[in-house]
């Protein structure tokens, strides 16, 4: 089934999404009865019209596992999850095993890379005590900003977060956030909300202005083919010798190491971690969410910055991994723990439940990010 796309921005909270048309016959099917529909324990029931299916079923990154929907006599199929944590999730109906998005709602997202079922349907589960997306905070700007990238050769694209009243501040401490394997410098606010989460924390008086800075971690499009090691090598150039200084000419921002975090997830939890450790020269703050890391050798990439473990522990005023029990790279994860802990290196382990989803990742930037600048 297609569905024709029409691009959305919310401008009060800057998070794109997309509408889509849905058919007719389902927008009337369920007038009476919302797909998906969020109870208010936080259970959620979905629904779809699909009479002469054999198999109905429902994925979301908020379970483990398909839920199976069952159908009743005008040819509804309903299932019901949860309850489930406060948060935005991914979701998919799966119609004798084709995937769709749920038809009958308008927001979803584009899955990249994927060609058969390119949309997710989006869920929001609020929160009991005030939503991170409630219209009454004071939100931040994002912008979108274009830069000269020397070491790219072209014109690079990044998402740049200032906290409400920004104009009332001098220097702001930076965040340099990165974001995860086929995602781009748009996800940490399209879906993970960095922005949402910020200005909460700040109207709650949890975290210290700051200027969040979101690049896009392919040093080249992925299309073009270009060798792992000349992606990684030229992004991190980017980052240091581009970014950085245009960053600092063009936001009221402080200009020193201890102004200066980096953290990433997944494949950007990588780069934060192999990047910040090998310049502490430029970074005191370092944190990985589901960090990639090598399953082979969990200290490989830092053997010669580990064998200084003091001048770690003097560069770093936080050093944080965090990743969830039912990923693929927790074992990683809590093998790197255990190398640094082994050579003295004063970090945090931050084990949660879940899995590689997006909803740990929020979690994880609205802990850390309190700790950042004391």
């Amino acid at each position: 089934m297609k569905h024709p796309v029409l691009a959305l921005c919310i401008s009060a909270t800057l998070v794109c999404i997309f509408e889509v048309s849905a058919p007719a016959a389902a927008s009337r099917a369920f007038k009476a009865a919302p797909s998906p529909e969020v109870l208010a324990d936080r259970r959620v029931t979905f629904r779809v019209a699909a009479p002469k299916a054999h198999e109905v079923t429902v994925t979301c990154e908020c379970v483990d596992e398909p839920v199976s929907m069952q159908k009743d006599g005008k040819g509804t199929w309903s299932g019901t999850i949860g309850p489930i944590d406060s948060g935005f999730y991914a979701y998919e109906i799966w119609i004798d095993r084709v995937q769709v998005a749920d038809p009958v709602n308008q927001t979803v997202k584009v899955k990249e890379g994927a060609q058969s079922a390119p949309l997710s349907s989006l869920l929001e589960v609020p929160a009991s005590r005030a939503s991170l997306h409630s219209r009454k905070l004071a939100h931040g700007t994002v912008e979108v900003r274009s830069y000269a990238s020397r070491a790219t050769g072209s014109t690079r694209r990044v998402h740049v977060y200032t906290p409400p009243a920004d104009k009332d501040t001098a220097a702001l401490p930076v965040l340099y956030l990165l974001h995860g394997a086929g995602d781009d410098d748009s996800s940490w606010t399209k879906s993970g909300h960095a922005n949402l989460i910020l200005d909460t924390l700040l109207a709650e008086g949890r975290a210290k202005p700051m200027v969040i800075v979101m690049p896009d971690g392919y040093a080249y499009p992925r299309r073009d083919g270009v060798p792992a090691a000349r992606q990684r090598a030229d992004f991190e150039k980017d980052l240091l010798e581009d970014l950085i200084p245009f960053v600092e000419a063009n936001y009221r921002v402080f200009t020193d190491r201890d102004h200066r975090a980096l953290i990433g997830l997944s494949m950007g939890g990588g780069q934060a971690l192999n990047i910040g450790l090998h310049h502490l020269d430029l970074f005191s703050r370092i944190a990985g969410f589901s960090a990639g890391a090598n399953r082979a050798s969990p200290g490989g990439p830092f053997a010669d910055v580990a064998a200084d473990p003091d001048r770690i522990n003097r560069s770093l005023a936080l050093f944080w991994l965090g990743c969830g029990d039912e990923d693929d790279l927790f074992e990683p994860n809590q093998a790197l723990s255990e190398f640094l802990t082994a050579r003295g290196i004063t970090h945090t382990f931050f084990p949660s439940s879940g899995g590689h989803t997006w909803a740990n990742w929020r979690k994880y930037l609205a802990e850390v990010a309190p700790k950042l600048w004391h």
